[in-house]
């Protein structure tokens, strides 16, 4: 392994040097220890293939960037690295493009679903089984509108502790109502 990185570290100098031959060995050697990287990465081959291209690309630009002194596989690692976040960003976004527009989706779910709304007050009975604590806390913030700050400022608590409070009622009612 130390002979690959010493090796790509040599081919990096002697190609920035002048020498073809050296850049070349240099590029497929790039290829070499990239596409495993990729291919963990991406579902299909030919992405794989496309965007290792665009990342030779990537380094042949910036490859005046490189300083001999550091070493040549966290640097062509790095280049990798935000080449495959640019590829994903652009991949998901066109996705999105392409989806369903949500409102027709909603409309159609609400022609086949009944809707159940729940209210606090149509669940206080749950509420009221809750430990003493988790009750009061869903009954401040749901029933008389506080926020978590101003119960755990009411009551003595840690904010964060307020919202773990609630956030297991919020579990417990979930299990109890089936939903």
């Amino acid at each position: 392994m130390t002979d690959q990185i010493d090796n790509l570290e040599a081919l990096m100098k002697q190609s920035l040097a002048g020498d073809q031959r050296a850049y070349a060995a240099l590029l497929h050697e790039i290829s070499r220890l990239l596409r495993p990287f990729l291919a963990k990465r991406l579902s299909f081959t030919n992405e794989v293939d496309d965007l290792l291209q665009e990342i030779l690309i990537s380094i042949h630009k910036a490859r005046h960037t490189y300083d001999g002194n550091r070493p040549c596989k966290p640097w062509v690692y790095a280049i990798a690295k935000f080449r495959l976040q640019d590829h994903l960003r652009a991949h998901y976004s066109d996705q999105l493009h392409h989806a369903d527009d949500l409102s027709e989706m909603e409309e159609y779910l609400q022609q086949d679903v009944t809707e159940i709304t729940l209210s606090y007050e149509s669940i206080s009975g749950e509420v009221e089984k809750l430990p003493e604590k988790q009750a009061i806390i869903l009954r401040l913030m749901h029933q008389e509108g506080y926020t978590a700050k101003e119960v755990a400022e009411k009551i003595g608590m840690k904010e964060s502790a307020v919202k773990v409070a609630a956030h297991r009622a919020y579990k417990v009612l979930r299990q109890k109502l089936g939903r």
